[in-house]
């Protein structure tokens, strides 16, 4: 145990396939939880003064943790889930979960928030890839953010500073870290969004392979396709390289299915890719992140 970070949950040599939506990925050297934003610095304070490399995952969804694992410290927050109500601005943590949120959000008849009420994921991760579905995104209820920088600063960014595009933030180029978010919701009706939450949560788990492991959407939207029938089309529905698969289900996923590696993602990722070119010319860009060290 580092006696300096004494009383902060750590974990030393943990098997983060535990934490990830995938099921898959080798060590962190250093698993952290903090509770709060002071445990949080503290931790970023010593990996910089000891020139030891961090990272934070977030709540691990749309990632691939390659099998080596990570060296340094992994920093996960779910510890860090308040969410607030000051009147229709609503406040969370980067930890909290996404889809608990919007059912805060429902409970005081708030709408806004109801197109992210079925995206697996936790706030920050959500604001660091502008998360989206079913025509709404976090751009579109975004205030302001406060982040960490790398140095270990916090600083408040703006909507317009975080030049939001499709699946992404600037936060992606800078480095820093959601600490918190705010969020613009409107009144109304109580009844009329949990009806349009229940709708979309029924064409989820009718579209989506919700029952297996997976890391959600693999691939970006194409300009002018989609990138689920691109993969039907090049008859990969039910690929499978390893423990895992192309989803038959909805061919934009690819499922864990019998004791999957990273190494088996990427593979069949590659082969995906490859396969979608030669069929039809367009070259499939991932939009899960993959990091970490091969074995």
């Amino acid at each position: 145990m580092i006696t300096e970070l004494h009383g902060i949950d750590i974990r030393e040599n943990e098997p983060l396939k535990h934490y990830t939506y995938t099921k898959v990925g080798g060590p962190a050297d250093f698993l952290a939880f903090p509770r709060n934003h002071y445990e949080l610095s503290r931790i970023i304070a010593y990996a910089n003064k000891h020139k030891i490399s961090w990272l934070v995952l977030g709540n691990a969804s749309n990632l691939i943790v390659r099998d080596g694992g990570i060296r340094g410290f992994v920093i996960m927050f779910n510890k860090l889930n308040t969410v607030r109500l000051n009147g229709y601005t609503l406040e969370a943590e980067a930890g909290a979960n996404l889809i608990e949120t919007t059912k805060i959000a429902k409970f005081h008849s708030l709408t806004g928030f109801e197109f992210a009420c079925g995206i697996p994921g936790s706030i920050g991760g959500a604001v660091f890839m502008n998360a989206g579905a079913y025509g709404g995104e976090i751009s579109h209820i975004f205030l302001s953010a406060k982040v960490l920088t790398p140095n270990g600063d916090v600083k408040t960014i703006s909507a317009r500073e975080m030049a939001f595009g499709y699946r992404h933030s600037t936060i992606q180029e800078t480095g820093d870290i959601v600490i918190s978010a705010k969020f613009a919701l409107k009144p109304g009706n109580y009844e009329i969004i949990n009806q349009e939450m229940n709708r979309l949560n029924h064409l989820r788990q009718l579209k989506q392979p919700l029952e297996y492991p997976s890391c959600g959407s693999v691939f970006k939207r194409p300009p002018g396709y989609f990138a689920g029938q691109l993969i039907m089309d090049a008859n990969l529905k039910g690929y499978r390289i390893g423990g895992v698969e192309v989803s038959e289900k909805h061919a934009g996923f690819m499922i864990n299915v019998a004791e999957g590696t990273a190494k088996d993602y990427e593979n069949l990722i590659g082969h995906v890719i490859k396969t979608v070119e030669e069929h039809s010319g367009v070259r499939l860009e991932p939009e899960v992140r993959i990091i970490g060290e091969s074995l």
